[in-house]
Parts: C-alpha cells; sequence; structure tokens
C-alpha cells in the first residue's frame, strides 16, 4: 500500500472526504475493487450492489461507494448492502467522483479497479467477462461494448451518438473501438495514476483516450446494457451533452499527443 496523504487530491472537498474514509477504514482493499460514483440514486443502487459478486475469478471483491454529495440517502442503502461509502460533501461530479474512488483503491493496494454505474444499467453478473482477460495478461484495460453485446435502450440520438464517437475514437487512435462511454470497466489499479484525469464530468471519454494515448492494451467484450432501473439520467439533453463528450474526447487525444 501507498501512503494516501502523500497524494494530495487539489479539491478541498475531495481531499477532505479522502482523509475521512482512509481514517475510518485503515484496512487494504480487496484485491479487486469495484468503484462506483452516485449522485442521488437510492433507489437503484441497492440493487445494483446486490448483483455484484463478492469474489471473482478466485479473487476477492470488495465495493466503494463515492457518494457524490446525494441528498436522497444513497449513502445509507450503500451501506445496507455491503459497499464502504467515501461521502463529498457537495456535489463535484461524476469525473471527480471516480477519482476519489481511483485514489483510494491505489492507496489501498488494490491490484485491480472495476468501475460501474449506479443506476442499474449494467449486470454486476457480468464481472468475469471483464476481469479474466485482465488475469489471462490478455489487456490491461478491459470494457464492455453494447454494440458487440446487446442494448435494451433505443434512444435512436444516443444510438447515434455512440456510433459516431466511437468511429471518432478509432480514427484518432489506430485502434478498433465500437463503445467508447460503457461504463462497466476493469483495469490494472496502476493505470489509473499514469493517466492524466482532470474531467469533473465526462471521465469516460477521457480515460479511454488517455489509456488508448499511452498505447495501453486495451480489449473490448460483448456485454449487456439495460434501461435505468430507477430515476433519471444526469447527463442533460442529447445536444448538449453530445457537444461537451465530442469536447472532452478530442482535447484528450490532443493534449496527450502533445504530451507524447
Amino acid at each position: 500500500m501507498t501512503d494516501a496523504r502523500a497524494e494530495v487530491l487539489g479539491d478541498p472537498t475531495e481531499a477532505a472526504a479522502t482523509a475521512q474514509f482512509l481514517d475510518a477504514h485503515p484496512e487494504a482493499m480487496a484485491p479487486v475493487t469495484v468503484v462506483i460514483a452516485a449522485f442521488n440514486e437510492a433507489p437503484s443502487i441497492g440493487a445494483v450492489l446486490d448483483e455484484i459478486p463478492t469474489e471473482c475469478c478466485g479473487l476477492e471483491v470488495r465495493v466503494v461507494v463515492v457518494d457524490d454529495g446525494s441528498s436522497d440517502g444513497t449513502a445509507a442503502v450503500a451501506r445496507e448492502h455491503g459497499a464502504q461509502v467515501c461521502t463529498l460533501s457537495r456535489n463535484r461530479g461524476q469525473g471527480a467522483a471516480f477519482r476519489v474512488g481511483y485514489h483510494l483503491a491505489r492507496a489501498r493496494g488494490a491490484t485491480y479497479i472495476v468501475t460501474t454505474d449506479a443506476d442499474g444499467q449494467y449486470d454486476g453478473r457480468e464481472l468475469p467477462m471483464l476481469l479474466q482477460p485482465l488475469l489471462d495478461d490478455e489487456a490491461d484495460f478491459v470494457t464492455g461494448s453494447r454494440w458487440l453485446g446487446s442494448l435494451e435502450n433505443k434512444d435512436r440520438v444516443r444510438m447515434i451518438g455512440s456510433r459516431v464517437f466511437a468511429r471518432l475514437a478509432s480514427i484518432l487512435s489506430g485502434e478498433k473501438i465500437t463503445d467508447t462511454s460503457f461504463g462497466f470497466r476493469a483495469m490494472r489499479a496502476e493505470l489509473t495514476g499514469r493517466v492524466n484525469l482532470y474531467q469533473d464530468q465526462y471521465q469516460s471519454s477521457e480515460l479511454l483516450m488517455g489509456v488508448l494515448s499511452r498505447r495501453y492494451r486495451v480489449l473490448e467484450v460483448p456485454m449487456t446494457m439495460r434501461v435505468r432501473s430507477a430515476g433519471v439520467s444526469k447527463k442533460g439533453t442529447n445536444l448538449l451533452y453530445g457537444g461537451r463528450y465530442f469536447r472532452v474526447m478530442a482535447g484528450t487525444w490532443w493534449r496527450e499527443r502533445r504530451g507524447r
């Protein structure tokens, strides 16, 4: 394990939440640590946590929920369903919440980090499909793909946007990518400390483009994407979301390209 306090998070809210969590949970993380960023997802997060196995591919699995300033009891529900909870005192955004979770997992010695959403769109029982390629040393970063697997949501605009962004990512990276925003992913824990992560939102494209730019081995596997089980999306309108998503994807590629 590393000394977490040697890695100071820039935002005071993130730093305070990190310190409180580390004081409350001094023990080591499980080899497989699932990080979930959650904002007002009390109706759905319990079922999400219940689907995640406590052991996968022979390794212990533990879940850390980063409660991103929720006001609906999300943290309490997550604890009731067995998760450790890090609570941000105000809403910082999904990207910021994941940064905190990555930081905690690395600091407490996790070998692999898995991400999933709190809204029930992904099936936690499919975790072995993500983890096994890492254990077999076939990849450093494994992500699901709705286009290789199955998709329940038939929002035509979102479907077109997903295809367009996948094509853009493939052109920019030189790798074949079918799905840039699938939130159920697994990776070697150290990757999250080597890729530059600045976005408070839209972290999925920033992380993927950063990993691709640094030439880590990326593998897509066919997985299921379900409709949200409860609540409403926090992404905003399709046009606004698409514009910002494009800006983050192209900006990350340009930043990393210049850095090389």
